[in-house]
C-alpha cells in the first residue's frame, strides 16, 4: 500500500465533492498526477461521506476500492454493536475496512484485527495509527488460519462473512458465506467464551437460531428505519436451540434510538385485539418486523391491530414514543379513484401498502395519483377481509 504525496491529498480534498467522471475527462490538465488513482480516492471519500466521518474527515485517510466501503459497518451501526460487549480481548476475524475493530477497540484492552485481503489488510492497519488507536494490531490471514493457530482464549470472537459470490451475487444463507460459519463453529466456541455474528438482514432469524444453535440473543439493527444488520450472541453454555431474548433497534440521528425487546415465548402467548380503525394509526419500524414482534407489540403497548397480517395498529388516544410512525387517521376510504380523489385536492399523497393486493406503482398508475404531499394513504385490509385506504396526517 502506498500512501498519498501532499499534493496527491491536496487534490483529493479540493476535488472530493466533484463528479468523477468530469474529473476523468479533464485528467490531462495534471499530467504529473496519477489522476484515475486519485479519483478513486475521491470516489470511495464520496461513498463513505455520510457513513464514515471520522475517516472521511482525516486528509491523509487512505480508502479501498468503493465496494469495500459500500461493504463495511456505518460508524452508527459499528459504535452501537460496540457498545454491547467489553473485556481485554476480541478478535475480529473478518476485518475488512476496519470500522467493527475501531470502534471494539474502544471497549477492549486489545483488538485484533484478521483481514485476508492484502491490499485492505494494510489500508486498514494504516488508518488505524493514523487514527490513534494503537490497541488494535492488524494481521494478514484468514479467518480459518488464525483460528486454527491461536493457542489462546478470547473474550469475543466477532464475525461478519463475506456475503459476495464469484459473481458478485449477494448471498445470505450462512453456508454460502465466507467464512462458512457453521463449518467453522466448533473450533470458534473452543476459543472463545463470547461469539458475535453479523449476518444478512435478508437471513430469516428462526432459521439461524435453529442452525447456529447456541444463541443466547438477538439483535436487529436498523439506521433511520431501514434494517442494516442482524447480530447473533453465542455463547457455548446456551443450550440449542434456545429461546433467546431477541432486540429491535432503530438508530436515529439526533434523538433516543427506538428499542424494543422480546422473546419468543413472548411473542407466541400474545394475543391479539382486532378493531376497525380508530383515531390513531401506528406502523412499526423496520426492525420491529424483521424481529417478528407482530402480538406482542400490540399486547405491550395496549393497542389494537386491524388484521392479523397487516402489521398496523390502532388505538382511540395517542401512544407518546411509539417505536415507529404515528398518523392521525382523517377517514377510510374504498379503493376507488374518484372517491380517494376528494380527499387530495393537489393529487398527491405518500402510499404505502400494507397487506394488499396491489403495488404502490400499480395504485398511482390506476389512479394518478403523484407522489409528495402532506397525505399518508395506506392501502391494507381490515378485520373484515375487505380492502380499505387509510386517510392520515402525521401525528
Amino acid at each position: 500500500m502506498r500512501t498519498f504525496t501532499p499534493e496527491e491529498q491536496q487534490f483529493i480534498l479540493e476535488h472530493q465533492q466533484q463528479d468523477v467522471a468530469q474529473l476523468m475527462l479533464q485528467a490531462s490538465r495534471y499530467p504529473k498526477l496519477p489522476v484515475q488513482e486519485l479519483v478513486q480516492q475521491i470516489k470511495a471519500r464520496q461513498k463513505a461521506s455520510t457513513k464514515l466521518q471520522t475517516w472521511v474527515a482525516h486528509p491523509q485517510a487512505v480508502f479501498p476500492v468503493a465496494l469495500s466501503v459500500e461493504q463495511s459497518s456505518s460508524e452508527a451501526t459499528a459504535a452501537y454493536k460496540a457498545s454491547l460487549l467489553q473485556g481485554e480481548l476480541l478478535i475480529d476475524l473478518t476485518g475488512g475496512f476496519g470500522v467493527d475493530s475501531f470502534y471494539f477497540a474502544k471497549h477492549f484492552a486489545q483488538v485484533v484485527h484478521v483481514e485476508q485481503n492484502t491490499e485492505l489488510q494494510e489500508v486498514a492497519a494504516y488508518n488505524f495509527q493514523l487514527l490513534g488507536a494503537n490497541n488494535i494490531q492488524s494481521i494478514h490471514t484468514t479467518a480459518e488460519d488464525f483460528i486454527t493457530k491461536f493457542k489462546g482464549k478470547a473474550d469475543v470472537l466477532y464475525l461478519d462473512p463475506a456475503r459476495r459470490g464469484n459473481h458478485d451475487q449477494k448471498l445470505h444463507l450462512l453456508q454460502h458465506c465466507e467464512p462458512d460459519i457453521l463449518h467453522l463453529l466448533p473450533q470458534l466456541l473452543q476459543k472463545a467464551n463470547t461469539i458475535l455474528l453479523k449476518t444478512s438482514p435478508m437471513l430469516d432469524i428462526e432459521q439461524a437460531i435453529q442452525e447456529l444453535g447456541y444463541v443466547a440473543q438477538v439483535w436487529v439493527v436498523a439506521l433511520q428505519n431501514e434494517v442494516k444488520e442482524v447480530l447473533y450472541l453465542l455463547k457455548p453454555e446456551v443450550p440449542a436451540p434456545a429461546d433467546a431474548l431477541r432486540t429491535a433497534i432503530n438508530l436515529l440521528p439526533g434523538a433516543a434510538p427506538q428499542l424494543l425487546s422480546f422473546s419468543r415465548a413472548q411473542e407466541d402467548a400474545a394475543t391479539p385485539d382486532y378493531t376497525d380503525p380508530q383515531q390513531f394509526i401506528y406502523e412499526p419500524n423496520a426492525a420491529i418486523l424483521k424481529a417478528g414482534a407482530y402480538r406482542y407489540l400490540g399486547q405491550h403497548l395496549h393497542l389494537h391491530k386491524l388484521h392479523p397480517n397487516s402489521h398496523l395498529y390502532t388505538s382511540a388516544q395517542l401512544i407518546i414514543d411509539f417505536p415507529g410512525r404515528s398518523f392521525k387517521c382523517m377517514g377510510v376510504s374504498r379503493y376507488n379513484k374518484k372517491e380517494l380523489l376528494k380527499h387530495l385536492p393537489g393529487k398527491k399523497a405518500n402510499i404505502t401498502v400494507r397487506n394488499f393486493p396491489e403495488s404502490v406503482a400499480d395504485i398511482r398508475h390506476k389512479t394518478g395519483i403523484k407522489e409528495g404531499g402532506h397525505t399518508y394513504l395506506f392501502f391494507t385490509t381490515d378485520m373484515h377481509q375487505k380492502p380499505i385506504v387509510l386517510i392520515c396526517a402525521k401525528a
